[in-house]
């Protein structure tokens, strides 16, 4: 028994109820009447530290058969001990009756300032309430929408959608109910802003500079920002709803649209967390190989990412976004030479690759990492010492390591505050292990900071590609495991039990045991993480997605308060976020 839960259970004897450990995951069921006095604990005991709260979902437990139905996961992470840790807390049912009544918990907002908005997503989208916590509304849904989407007894489809401009186009009358009267309703501003004393404006959702279908509700005094209030939801796609009711294999492909600037890295990420759940083994080649395309993805998202944000600040060497696409482009190249797509890539599957890396891969990436020098150094020499630049990011934007932490923010916005947290390198994954690179940090944690981190990153991205280049040896594609991978076609031939897998796997797909796993990847972005809750079926029970461009998104008040309005526009270009993410 760990250290930390005997003294836990010493100082609260009846708190945990259960604790249990699957495919490395250790959960401590807790009794919902303790949940925030032993959350409390593993933050502050100085024997666990869990100080990053990673995530917070809910589960929808009527089909499995438990009692209370719904239960609340708590995915905590100790940076000091590197250990991760689940709490799972079943809410009790509501002594009302009634048909809107909720089950409820107490906020853990005061604990984990990150809890605002997850909290607020788990009311949202599986109804539970959440005592306490300073905004309890809806975050992806409109605030009039009726019901809670995750719950297992919400139907598929049947939304009312509202197509006013095609109301009476012939060709849509087919479609009856969705074409619909679209309704104006006025949105709610935090409660706290100033609407009296003070300028309240809308930045968003159609300002080009906020990276997508992003409200910006923005309270100014003058120039200056008193409070941001950023509304998200206008692109929810519903994908943790979908990824519930297709097999396992299928849900790939909508990996490619969440951070549609990374798709490569999505990818990894969730058929890595199927393969923690069935206990793949992935041969050394698929290792490398995903490392190099991963690193060339991370490439690709921080390009856009330079591109952009240059544009956003103006006035700094427009001419660089041209320059970073094109770089861009060759890694697309690249991808498009490996699977057929540039940005759909849907390249990994669950035990390998879906097919072997063509002939031209080596020369193709060899000539990549030759021609990315002179880039490189050529986007140094634009900005980095630039006074325009210098004027628009030093000193802007400061998210300090402590507020950075409480706030769950993870990936190059943390590094650039000083922790150097990467799971490439204090967990290590894929071919990593092998490699000889470094993590980047700075101190100033501003947006200055954060792009020195970034530029810094993409040459340590360079590097990792150059060894693990150095390094793969020819070997398998996919994993020998039949029951998960698809045999070759010549085996078919020849062996009736391999023709019985490939008849299974095309016809029903894999069903992973019964289990519970969590599983997190370092993104472009910051940590992406994807949760499995298995019934043994096809199909799992529970998929969630945890996007970095969601929690990160939250510091932006933080960030932009007592800068200038342009300062804005500057804060929301260095967390780098993309819109698909945050709403999934």
């Amino acid at each position: 028994m760990t250290n930390f839960l005997e003294k836990l259970n010493a100082k609260i004897p009846s708190a945990v109820t259960e604790r249990t450990e699957f495919r490395g995951d250790e959960t401590l069921t807790v009794d919902a009447a303790h949940l925030h006095d032993v959350a409390r604990f593993l933050r502050d005991d100085e024997t666990s530290q869990f100080n990053l709260l990673v995530d917070v979902y809910g589960t929808d437990r009527a089909k499995l058969g438990q009692s209370p139905r719904f239960a609340v996961n708590y995915e905590l992470y100790s940076i000091p001990h590197n250990r991760f840790l689940r709490l799972v807390t079943a809410a009790p049912e509501p002594e009302d009756s009634s048909r809107d009544a909720l089950p409820a918990l107490p906020t853990v907002t005061d604990l984990w300032p990150t809890a605002d908005w997850l909290e607020r997503e788990t009311y949202d989208l599986m109804g539970i309430n959440f005592m306490g916590h300073p905004n309890m509304r809806r975050i992806m849904m409109p605030d009039n929408w009726v019901g809670h989407p995750l719950r297992k007894d919400y139907p598929l489809g049947g939304e009312p959608v509202y197509f006013e401009h095609d109301r009476n186009n012939p060709r849509f009358a087919h479609l009856g109910k969705p074409i619909m009267f679209g309704p104006s309703f006025e949105t709610e501003l935090p409660e706290e802003m100033d609407t009296e004393g003070n300028m309240v404006i809308n930045l968003g959702p159609h300002h080009p500079a906020t990276h997508g279908v992003l409200r910006l509700a923005t309270e100014l005094d003058g120039e200056v920002v008193v409070r941001v209030g950023p509304e998200v939801g206008y692109l929810h796609s519903g994908f943790e709803k979908t990824g519930e009711n297709v097999r396992y294999e299928q849900f790939i492909p909508y990996c490619d649209r969440m951070d549609y600037a990374s798709p490569m890295a999505n990818n990894y990420a969730f058929v890595s967390t199927v393969e923690k759940l069935m206990q793949v083994d992935i041969p050394e080649h698929v290792q490398y190989a995903r490392t190099i395309l991963v690193e060339l993805q991370r490439l690709g998202s921080h390009l856009i990412w330079l591109g952009t944000h240059a544009m956003d600040v103006s006035g700094t060497a427009h001419a660089i976004s041209q320059y970073t696409f094109q770089m861009r482009e060759r890694i697309l190249d690249i991808f498009e030479m490996v699977c057929g797509a540039r940005m759909t890539t849907s390249y990994f599957s669950v035990g390998g690759l879906r097919w072997p890396l063509p002939g031209a891969f080596d020369a193709a990436v060899r000539a990549f990492l030759k021609e990315s020098e002179v880039h490189m150094q050529d986007f140094e020499d634009l900005l980095t010492r630039n006074p325009l630049w210098l004027s628009r990011t030093k000193g802007i934007g400061i998210l300090k390591a402590d507020d950075a932490i409480a706030l769950g923010v993870t990936g190059p916005l943390l590094r650039a505050a000083g922790v150097p947290l990467d799971l490439r390198k204090v967990r290590p994954y894929l071919a990593y292990a092998d490699l000889d690179f470094e993590i980047p940090t700075a101190t100033e944690a501003d947006t200055y900071a954060r792009y020195t981190v970034r530029v810094a990153e993409m040459r340590q991205s360079l590097r990792i590609i150059q060894q693990a280049l150095d390094k793969i040896k020819p070997g398998p594609h996919r994993t020998a495991n039949r029951k998960v991978a698809l045999p070759p076609r010549e085996e078919i031939s020849t062996s009736m039990e391999s023709l019985i897998h490939h008849f299974k796997l095309v016809t029903e797909g894999y069903r992973p045991p019964e289990g519970q796993v969590y599983h997190v990847h370092e993104n472009p972005k910051g940590w992406l993480g994807f949760g499995l809750l298995s019934d043994g079926t096809a199909k799992p029970h529970r998929l969630r997605v945890r996007g970095p461009s969601f929690v990160n998104l939250q510091a932006t008040d933080l960030m932009a308060r007592g800068g200038y309005i342009a300062d804005l526009i500057t804060v929301i270009g260095s967390i780098d976020i993309v819109l698909g993410e945050v709403d999934r």
